[in-house]
């Protein structure tokens, strides 16, 4: 499982021109589920997540967790694309997704995250909190 993790002072979801999600200062994690993914890989996540200090605190810039800031959760298949082949992403190694959804759910619940809708074609819109982007991946801990 990957994410893409960007501190925000604000982050939104639209889809259809609806909005679906909206959050103030915290994280916008894109968040991608590959296959063979299960239950132990979203909960190494989470934790790593929640416990990521990139937000300001007394000691400097990034030495905070996310204690009660909010999170923003958007489903993101193309973060397992592999472009490692010529120029056309192969997204192969992204779980279907009546494998994804499930995992991607139990994540935002974990995180206790507002969040896109699965599937849908999502715009989203974000005011980066800082130069802040990091990308986290779990696997199987038998790799």
């Amino acid at each position: 499982m990957k994410a893409l993790v960007q501190r925000v002072s604000r982050a939104s979801v639209t889809v259809d021109g609806e909005l679906v999600a909206a959050i103030g200062p915290g994280m916008l994690v894109l968040a991608g589920v590959e296959r063979g993914d299960g239950q132990e890989q979203v909960e190494r996540l989470a934790r790593r997540l929640l416990a990521l200090r990139i937000f300001p605190g007394e000691g400097g810039d990034m030495d905070s967790p996310l204690g009660e800031r909010e999170v923003l959760c958007v489903s993101q298949f193309t973060l397992q694309g592999n472009t490692s082949k010529g120029n056309r992403p192969s997204w192969g190694r992204a779980a279907p997704g009546v494998e994804a959804e499930p995992l991607w759910e139990t994540l935002c619940d974990l995180l206790d995250a507002k969040r896109g809708v699965f599937g849908a074609m999502m715009d989203v819109e974000l005011v980066n909190d800082g130069p802040v982007t990091l990308m986290l991946e779990e696997r199987d801990s038998r790799e």
